[in-house]
């Protein structure tokens, strides 16, 4: 399942990556599978937003099943069921990320900043909190710079994919916050347009660099973790850096040039997260 799952989506970060532990790579990727599939209710195909919400609603039926130690025959949680047990994961972590596919079908516009941070809150520091719990490191510190590097991650796939995700759905998704688009004199019809004006790389810039203080703020994790696991989060913080300083390398017009990681790119984040 996660091997079909990552063959048909472009991932910038390493999932279940060599440098993670073996006993490790079941686990994390049984969680992968849960998240790409159910993220893949809220994106693929032609279905209706009730068919999504439908299919987002037996995910949250089948979670519900393990809080009340019932049966299920589902391929997905039958692999994560016994991940969930033998390392005591919170399943209020797989609701939040419910929660933050369900937003995507139901919503597709964030009125500011706070608005956008709550949806990472969902979308993607369970992920990194996960993992803490796997590696057996879930300490307040380290779930507070977990959290930045993770919601670092989402936002940097936001502004990256900016134009595509703009185009998504009956209206199209919109991740920056109106009242910053107002600020900045940049409009949505010219997103939609994929309209790469100066006022939007202006707005743009300023979303990278912000994404890039929260990415650092984060950044110490991977050296109070030990061994191949902070490793695999230094790793992990390089390719996002990558990612925003090839943004800025196309002056910030992702319309045109979507900046994505390559071959040539990856000894270079091998070569950071080894030495920085």
């Amino acid at each position: 399942m996660a091997a079909e799952i990552h063959k048909k989506h472009y991932e910038n970060f390493p999932v279940a990556s060599l440098l993670l532990p073996q006993p490790l790579r079941e686990p994390v990727a049984a969680i992968y599978a849960f998240a790409r599939s159910a993220d893949d209710f809220a994106d693929e195909g032609e279905l209706a937003p009730a068919q999504r919400l439908a299919q987002l609603h037996s995910y949250r039926q089948e979670l519900n099943a393990i809080a009340h130690n019932r049966p299920s025959n589902h391929p997905v949680f039958l692999r994560l069921r016994p991940v969930i047990a033998q390392h005591q994961l919170p399943l209020s972590l797989f609701h939040d990320l419910l929660d933050a596919f369900i937003q995507d079908v139901t919503c597709n516009r964030y009125a500011n900043y706070a608005e956008l941070l709550d949806y990472c809150r969902r979308s993607a520091n369970p992920i990194g909190r996960l993992l803490l719990h796997l590696f057996k490191h879930a300490s307040a510190e380290n779930l507070v710079q977990s959290d930045a590097i993770c919601t670092a991650l989402q936002l940097i796939n936001h502004w990256q994919d900016v134009g595509i995700d703009s185009h998504k759905g009956q209206n199209g998704r919109i991740y920056l916050p109106m009242d910053e688009m107002a600020r900045f004199n940049c409009n949505e019809t010219d997103i939609l347009r994929r309209l790469a004006s100066a006022d939007f790389l202006k707005l743009l810039q300023f979303q990278v660099q912000r994404a890039r203080a929260l990415m650092l703020e984060g950044a110490p994790l991977g050296h109070r973790l030990p061994g191949r696991i902070g490793l695999e989060i230094r790793s992990i913080t390089a390719g996002g850096l990558r990612i925003l300083e090839k943004i800025a390398a196309v002056n910030y017009d992702v319309f045109n040039h979507r900046p994505q990681l390559n071959a040539f790119d990856w000894p270079l984040i091998g070569w950071r997260a080894l030495t920085r």
